[in-house]
């Protein structure tokens, strides 16, 4: 079972999940995922593939995973948005605290193997100093957002039910995950946002000097770690990253060039709360789970670019 399934990560997972044999229930209610992005699934997979429009915060979850019995499931679905976190942290916690207590209560009751769970690394550790980079999972979790804390109460969870219940997790600390499908209007897909822009011929915005930094790790990378996670770390928080720092600045150049726009990006202030430096070490997951990220930046933002090309030339936005 993928949760958030029609998700841009949730729908890459389903594809690959389905490629390698298995049966798959989607539960997504559509608010920011769309069935556009398991078209070719549906279109395929004929029965190995089941689509519940459903509410994460609707106790109806629990029953639908009582019947379905998953063995595995993959938990995704999040209310994401570090800013409405702020401004409605009842909504936020309504949908990953409440929410995620349905999931792991339809687990238990449906005597599932796993949960793997995609847990926050860009806010999960807070601020850490610069000299921490990059993040280890041993430093203190400290968000300091609604949506981190969040984010690192449901590992709290796991690891009760772990004790309780013997519901194995594991936890998947994702650094800034990017590719295909991604919502270039959503609040974290800034190599979708250049993307659209760049292409439609529209302004990008840079808020602070650019020289901010992330760690971009691309989505077919993120998608092995979650597969390798069904079977391997369990009990373990494991970040899911490149550990390279990589400037925003650096990224529009790269962006720019393989588009063909010589135009310079337009500097505003930097948005509050906004880290100046991230980035994690994925050298756990390397010994955990087998996994390292494959995928080099430029290669992963020219199949952005092309995902987007097609997107806009059938009138997709």
């Amino acid at each position: 079972m993928v949760t958030g399934g029609a998700g841009f990560i949730g729908s890459t997972l389903v594809d690959r999940l389905l490629a390698e044999g298995h049966t798959v229930d989607v539960v997504d209610d559509l608010s920011t995922g769309s069935l556009a992005n398991l078209a070719g699934a549906r279109s395929s997979a004929g029965r190995q593939l089941t689509v519940h429009q459903m509410d994460i915060r609707s106790a109806e979850v629990v029953d639908l995973m009582v019947r379905r019995r998953p063995e595995v499931v993959f938990h995704l679905a999040a209310q994401a948005d570090v800013r409405r976190s702020v401004a409605d942290p009842v909504f936020d916690a309504e949908v990953n605290l409440v929410g995620t207590l349905h999931i792991l209560e339809g687990a238990r009751k449906a005597s599932s193997n796993r949960v793997v769970f995609a847990a926050s690394g860009g806010t999960l550790y807070g601020e850490p100093d610069p000299s921490e980079l990059p993040l280890k999972e041993s430093l203190p979790q400290r968000p300091l957002s609604p949506y981190g804390v969040s984010k690192k109460a449901v590992i709290d969870y796991l690891v009760a039910y772990r004790e309780l219940h013997s519901l194995e997790f594991a936890a998947l600390a994702l650094a800034n995950v990017y590719g295909p499908r991604q919502d270039p209007h959503g609040e974290a897909g800034v190599v979708a946002i250049f993307a659209e822009r760049l292409l439609g011929g529209r302004p990008v915005t840079i808020f602070g000097d650019g020289e901010q930094t992330r760690d971009f790790v691309y989505v077919d990378d993120v998608v092995d770690a979650f597969v390798r996670g069904a079977t391997k770390g369990g009990g373990l928080v494991c970040n899911i990253g490149t550990g390279r720092e990589t400037s925003v600045n650096h990224l529009y150049r790269e962006m720019a060039a393989q588009a063909g726009v010589d135009t310079e990006a337009t500097l505003q202030p930097l948005r509050q709360g906004e880290l100046l430096r991230s980035c994690l070490d994925p050298t756990r997951a390397g010994i955990q789970l087998g996994w390292k990220p494959w995928t080099e930046l430029g290669a992963g933002t020219a199949a952005v670019l092309d995902f987007m090309r097609g997107r806009l030339s059938t009138g997709g936005s």
